[in-house]
């Protein structure tokens, strides 16, 4: 490709701009690559809950505040270790010891938390310590609640205890302790540094324990979370590499085959050109979807076991004939005629001779059949024939729709993926039709 044509193409700005697109898929794809390893994002992708734990269940993602005017709360999280802003007391008794604890809370948002949880880790030989708590509004009011004990590793949520429910007016602990109950303000949260102090008294001199707050927002992360907790910008970052893998390898494996075959069918002729080409007609009339729903459902939903179905199923496609009507006038061309004169063999011919006249004509035919294969690869998933192991575009679309994210209000976790998929499949289109511009003649004059 010489500069004369690169300044061809670069003469529409619709090719720049796709160009930068695919750029910028390209460098995220590299990025969720290196700062995400594969293995790290897989066992992410397919973790429980615990490793997700500090993440609200169905958040939606923190940059929905830049359009709000009311702010709705992040998710805030404080441990009492290695932390400046959380003062730690410790106070010797003939029994044991009492351990203090005090975090503060900023808190200048307009709507409510979601959830409020206290965890525990403990470290004692017998007798479990005992746990007494007080929140502290901005404004010095008081509410006591706790007295429980604890075990090694413990999980307190403010919500499950129905005691602190009664205190706080029959209102969850997530509101009722943001609210001015003494004015009987319910609506607005009240803004301000709260505290949560907390005392643990232990039966044992050596006794310790840690404590991680986290006080579960609206928001979180830049691509909220799901039903599980999980950050879905994990499926969105990797989900990117997946999709342009598979588009590519599926596309170029389609696209050279295809060209290849019908290299030798023209050269050849005779019996060799009628079998592939019966081949490819009876190919044609084959359900292609249907058939790869069967090998997900009977067989495999790996993914590299439904790219290669995707390659095999797509060998002996429409491609061949198109490919063919051109190697047929090349067939005939001077400086073929020249090169059989000088003993040229058959296969030198057709590698040599006929298939580099085609390479102009099969670039934009490839770029354009990328985003084809992605969103085949993202349909798969929706239907749940998806491989369930890797975090895709498709399989964040199939789990929305399965929760029922669009009638819950939860469209980010839709919009975003297929957003992805719409900028992916117009930045390889613009630049495949417009390479097919520049390439081919007749479309170069119009």
């Amino acid at each position: 490709m010489n500069i004369k044509v690169l300044k061809e193409i670069f003469r529409y700005p619709s090719v720049i701009a796709g160009v930068m697109i695919i750029l910028c898929l390209f460098g995220i794809s590299i990025y969720a690559v290196v700062t995400i390893p594969y293995n790290k994002a897989i066992s992410l992708w397919r973790g429980s809950e615990e490793d997700w734990y500090r993440n609200p269940k169905n958040a939606a993602p923190i940059w929905y505040n830049w359009f709000r005017s009311d702010k709705l709360p992040e998710t805030i999280v404080i441990n009492s270790e290695n932390n400046p802003e959380v003062t730690r007391t410790v106070t010797n008794t003939e029994e044991g010891r009492i351990i203090t604890i005090t975090m503060p809370i900023n808190f200048n948002y307009d709507g409510f938390p979601n959830d409020i949880s206290l965890y525990f880790i403990s470290k004692y030989d017998q007798n479990p310590p005992f746990v007494g708590m007080t929140w502290i509004a901005p404004d010095g009011t008081e509410t006591h609640f706790g007295g429980f004990s604890i075990s090694q590793k413990f999980t307190y949520r403010l919500s499950q205890d129905q005691k602190l429910t009664r205190t706080l007016s029959n209102m969850v602990a997530s509101k009722g302790l943001f609210v001015d109950l003494e004015n009987k303000n319910v609506s607005t949260a009240v803004k301000g540094i709260y505290q949560l102090k907390i005392e643990v008294v232990t039966f044992d001199k050596m006794a310790d324990s840690s404590i991680e707050l986290v006080v579960y927002g609206q928001l979180a992360g830049w691509a909220g979370t799901d039903h599980m907790r999980r950050d879905l910008g994990i499926a969105l970052l990797w989900g990117t590499p997946i999709a342009l893998l598979f588009g590519l390898l599926a596309a170029v494996g389609t696209s050279i085959s295809q060209l290849i075959i019908a290299g030798i069918s023209t050269w050849f002729g005779g019996w060799v050109d009628i079998i592939l080409q019966r081949i490819t007609e009876v190919n044609l009339v084959l359900p292609f979807l249907p058939i790869l729903i069967m090998i997900g459902t009977f067989y495999s939903r790996s993914i590299f076991v439904i790219l290669t179905a995707v390659i095999l199923l797509s060998i002996f496609g429409q491609g061949i004939k198109t490919f063919r009507a051109v190697f047929m006038q090349i067939k005939e061309s001077p400086y073929i005629e020249a090169a059989r004169a000088y003993g040229a063999s058959n296969f030198r011919i057709i590698f040599q001779y006929m298939v580099p006249r085609l390479i102009p004509m099969l670039i934009p035919q490839l770029i354009v059949l990328i985003p084809s294969y992605v969103f085949l690869e993202a349909s798969l998933a929706i239907l749940g024939l998806g491989d369930p192991t890797l975090p895709t575009w498709g399989k964040m679309i199939q789990d929305a729709q399965s929760q029922g994210a669009l009638y819950q209000g939860w469209y980010y976790w839709v919009l975003e993926p297929s957003a992805l998929l719409m900028v992916t499949g117009l930045a390889f289109s613009v630049v495949g039709y417009t390479l097919d511009r520049v390439f081919n003649p007749r479309l170069r004059s119009q």
